[in-house]
């Protein structure tokens, strides 16, 4: 893979371009429904907040992490939903406030922490840099929830080069989370950067290959769009059957996105 900017630059500017999209907001827009059920915007950011100080503790205060940790071992649904209506609050101002304030710590303290090093995560510890990447992931699937709700086109930057290498590394996800047994063989990814890069992964010599653009890969692997609507080819047999159930994060697909929900978008 071409070389990039550092995971925790990328980061903080990844936040920053969505801070820009929600930040003149009036409460009509805070309250406005996003493609995820239930969620306004409001929702949205409160998530990226709680998800945040979860990653800043881990990096940064063990005790905070574990009893957060433990909260969510047993209901991480209902953890999230505590969390939420925590960050909602107050209303919108706070909500972002403490948003912003819990990604700017977060990001620092990642950035703080040995290379060599590892934190404690949910199901296994993670080099620092992989949950700054996992952070990235939040960002732009619930950031593109909410540029989906706003009707705002959102410009992809060869940021989400981070999010395209999660995305190969935890291509087995999509298996568990579906109770299916992941294939013994690794796939080949050849992606195109927004820039016009080709980032590839994988042997090339792999039997099962994906191509196509980045961005596209990048809202399969968080279930913002249907595969049908993006411009990603895969070999017949495995890779095509990972379309389907391709995501780049632990636990349940949910509903994920159907064919030509966002038409004309």
């Amino acid at each position: 893979m071409n070389a990039m900017q550092d995971v925790y630059t990328d980061l903080a500017a990844e936040a920053a371009d969505l801070d820009r999209v929600v930040a003149e907001l009036d409460p009509a827009g805070w309250r406005t429904p996003t493609p995820a059920p239930g969620w306004t915007v409001a929702h949205q950011i409160a998530h990226l907040g709680f998800i945040a100080h979860l990653a800043w503790s881990a990096a940064a205060d063990r005790a905070e992490f574990g009893r957060l940790a433990a909260a969510a071992k047993d209901d991480f649904e209902g953890a999230v939903n505590t969390a939420l209506a925590d960050y909602l609050t107050g209303g919108p101002a706070q909500t972002l406030a403490r948003w912003r304030a819990d990604q700017a710590a977060a990001t620092k303290a990642l950035a703080e922490v040995p290379a060599d090093q590892v934190v404690p995560w949910l199901v296994n510890p993670l080099p620092p840099s992989i949950l700054a990447a996992a952070g990235l992931m939040e960002l732009f699937g619930h950031g593109q929830d909410i540029h989906d709700a706003l009707g705002i086109d959102r410009t992809p930057t060869d940021r989400i080069g981070h999010l395209a290498f999660f995305g190969t590394r935890t291509r087995d996800f999509g298996y568990l989370a579906h109770n299916l047994t992941p294939p013994t063989e690794e796939f080949r990814f050849e992606l195109t950067a927004p820039s016009g890069l080709i980032w590839n992964f994988g042997p090339e010599d792999a039997t099962h290959r994906i191509t196509g653009p980045a961005h596209d890969f990048c809202l399969l692997i968080t279930r913002r769009r249907h595969h049908a609507d993006l411009a990603l080819t895969a070999t017949p047999g495995e890779a095509t059957r990972w379309l389907d159930i391709a995501q780049a994060y632990r636990g349940p697909a949910g509903e994920g996105r159907k064919p030509g929900q966002f038409a004309g978008v």
